[in-house]
């Protein structure tokens, strides 16, 4: 069957995210658009994607919980762990390596986990977009021991990306899939890139927002949805949709 998936969004616990960014309103809008699988992707936590994902489920719709982590180098990667109980000891992996920079909501904005309600049951203090105690090639090794799916992100943009921070691909870094912001057509990329032609891409919003939900997507032909599928689907190539 063919079905569409959008795997970087967003929740209030971002501080770069909207307010409205609740998993409520999340799935109320993938449901609208009738996406069927979400990537739930949260700058260096992923606390609020297991709410996201019970949510979900009365829906009929799939999440992906991981993270957005920001390695040393300042590199963005999707991170995708296969049950709740490795996505656990993700996140006290992640937790481990956090330098320390106290938030300040009025400057970066708010960092709530919400419960299925969207009560707020925890607010983070340290500031989530800054940089980890960890390389690029550390964080793959990790995702590949948990089993995990590892996606450098946006590797088109001219900050946080492959193409921005290194310029190149190493060629030792293992990944599922590149993915290629909604602007990478637009912008050219593979002319001034062209070193970068002949991966599996894939493509999503990063919705901080929820209109952004589902501007650009996947289409995924899978016979069943669950995380190995999805991860198979994603490394023999994905269409990439919407431009």
């Amino acid at each position: 069957m063919k079905i569409k998936a959008d795997l970087h969004i967003h929740t209030v616990l971002s501080p770069c995210g909207d307010i409205e960014m609740s998993p409520i309103n999340i799935v109320n809008r993938a449901k609208e658009l009738k996406i069927n699988v979400l990537g739930i992707t949260d700058h260096n936590s992923t606390l609020n994607s297991v709410v996201t994902s019970k949510i979900a489920e009365k829906e009929n719709i799939f999440v992906l919980c991981g993270a957005e982590v920001t390695t040393s180098e300042e590199v963005h990667c999707l991170c995708f762990m296969p049950n709740f109980d490795v996505l656990s000891d993700f996140q006290l992996f992640l937790e481990s390596k956090v330098i320390f920079f106290k938030n300040n909501p009025d400057k970066f904005g708010y960092q709530f986990v919400v419960d299925e309600e969207e009560n707020i049951i925890d607010e983070i203090d340290y500031l989530l977009i800054n940089s980890l105690n960890l390389s690029i090639n550390e964080l793959q090794k990790k995702v590949e021991e948990l089993n995990g799916i590892f996606i450098p992100a946006h590797v088109d943009k001219k900050d946080t990306s492959l193409s921005s921070q290194l310029g190149f691909i190493p060629p030792d870094l293992k990944f599922d899939a590149l993915e290629l912001s909604p602007f990478a057509f637009k912008n050219n990329f593979f002319d001034k890139f062209s070193w970068f032609k002949g991966y599996n891409y894939i493509t999503d919003s990063d919705a901080h927002f929820v209109q952004d939900i589902g501007k650009v997507f996947n289409e995924f032909e899978i016979e069943e949805i669950n995380f190995e599928n999805i991860k198979k689907t994603i490394k023999k190539g994905i269409n990439i949709e919407n431009y």
